[in-house]
């Protein structure tokens, strides 16, 4: 073969090894409205994770439809790095100035998701930005709050549930949906089978917001229109890989599969933190025969991450002022190995509350639960011995109750905190409390 003809060859090739050399790992999107002006134009941020097998790979958000105004900056920074270099893991955040409140859509697309068993080629992510005025919130909406990491696993004959992060600054309801199958309370389930397919997923989801009640959406204009419960405000995208690892000897936690123990928050617990105050996140975890390695996490790109040994972790976040009034999402999951066999714990995520409040930066998150004593005898009044870690916050009440739960079969604590709590917040909205009311568990005892 001639010299030449060898270079002609590589040339041609050369195109597609570095097309192929872009792998997708997926992203997510939320956005907060900002300022809105005089003139009817608005600012918005936005906020996506890209999710790549490099660092260096990147893809840019286009305009779909609708007026999406112009980039006023965009600035990309590294979230986190699997350390074996399977995925890099980047927040972008976008400012955008839009001409009025109307409606707009991004749309982010491209080629080669990571090879995975539906050979899903081509990647396409859509967000529906919504600034309209709300007539029950007197502000433009806000979408729901959330992230994801690039690459979730699970051994391909263990169970596993991934409750997804839907929290909403609104106090909307949150929905998820592939395709037109509503995904109830946004929990992906996986059930083992025989002959399980072992490999990577491509999972693309869509996260919406649904008013509690009719509301009116108003725009600069003047123009004003209805939206029902069952009509969704804003739509943001929720995408990642899902693989499915080799059998394991054991499925119990704390084995091969990284257990968290406290001080570890509860998955969907909410944090609270204050402007320039440092919100410090421990987490605790152990397995007896895999070896832990890393913790793994999606989450704001300053996120500082320590460890005082195996298992034990901290993260620590330094919100700024242009993140005062935000609810951030963090979502982590601790890794082990073991015979070069990668073991990941369940997914837990938190969301982070920012306000010029003077409040205690903990890992605690400031819940309620509230609901009917099982016995006629009037609930326990807290004290201050027993409120250790509530702060006083004005306006603000905190009730904590003791409630006995009896099912036919075993609840996991994933289950109670995702789904049992929602449940029961949704019905003291029902029965009139206001939308920003807070349910969670404090502790569970199995009996």
């Amino acid at each position: 073969m001639s010299l030449s003809l060898l270079l002609l060859l590589l040339l041609l090739l050369l195109p597609i090894c570095s097309a192929q050399a872009t792998i997708f790992y997926g992203t997510v999107m939320t956005y907060y409205p900002k300022n809105t002006y005089a003139n009817g134009s608005v600012k918005v941020v936005l906020r996506y994770k890209l999710s790549f097998g490099t660092c260096q790979e990147n893809a840019l958000w286009t305009c779909g439809s609708g007026n999406c105004g112009n980039e006023s900056s965009l600035v990309l920074n590294i979230v986190d790095q699997e350390s074996s270099g399977e995925w890099c893991q980047r927040e972008g955040i976008m400012t955008r100035q839009v001409p009025s409140n109307a409606p707009f859509q991004l749309v982010l697309d491209g080629n080669y998701w990571i090879d995975n068993i539906q050979n899903i080629y081509r990647w396409s992510a859509l967000t529906l930005v919504e600034l309209r005025n709300r007539s029950d919130i007197g502000r433009p909406n806000t979408s729901p709050q959330t992230t994801i990491l690039p690459d979730l696993r699970v051994p391909s004959n263990c169970r596993r549930d991934f409750s997804l992060l839907a929290f909403d600054p609104d106090g909307d309801e949150v929905r998820c949906r592939s395709g037109v199958v509503t995904i109830s309370s946004c929990i992906l389930s996986f059930i083992p089978a025989p002959n399980s397919f072992e490999g990577a997923f491509v999972i693309q989801l869509v996260m919406e917001d649904f008013p509690r009640q009719n509301i009116t959406l108003t725009q600069t204009n003047g123009l004003q229109t209805i939206i029902t419960p069952n009509e969704s405000i804003s739509e943001i995208p929720v995408q990642f890989a899902f693989r499915l690892d080799p059998v394991v000897p054991s499925c119990t936690e704390g084995l091969y599969l990284p257990k968290f123990l406290p001080p570890t928050s509860a998955n969907r617990a909410q944090l609270y933190t204050s402007v320039n105050q440092t919100l410090e996140i421990n987490i605790s975890a152990e397995a007896n025969v895999s070896t832990i390695t890393e913790l793994l996490f999606s989450g704001p790109h300053n996120i500082v991450q320590t460890t005082s040994g195996t298992g034990q972790y901290t993260l620590r976040w330094t919100p700024s002022e242009q993140e005062d009034g935000e609810s951030h999402p963090i979502c982590f999951v601790v890794q082990a190995v073991s015979n070069s066999t990668k073991y990941q714990s369940e997914l837990r995520c938190v969301i982070v509350s920012v306000g010029n409040a003077t409040i205690p930066a903990s890992a605690t998150p400031i819940t309620s639960i509230i609901t009917t004593p099982t016995t006629a005898s009037p609930p326990p009044v807290p004290t201050p011995e027993n409120t250790t870690g509530v702060p006083n916050i004005s306006n603000q009440f905190v009730v904590i109750l003791r409630v006995k739960l009896s099912s036919s079969s075993p609840l996991s604590e994933d289950y109670l905190t995702s789904i049992i709590t929602q449940q029961i917040r949704d019905e003291l909205v029902r029965h009139g409390l206001p939308l920003n009311v807070i349910v969670g568990l404090l502790s569970i005892v199995q009996q």
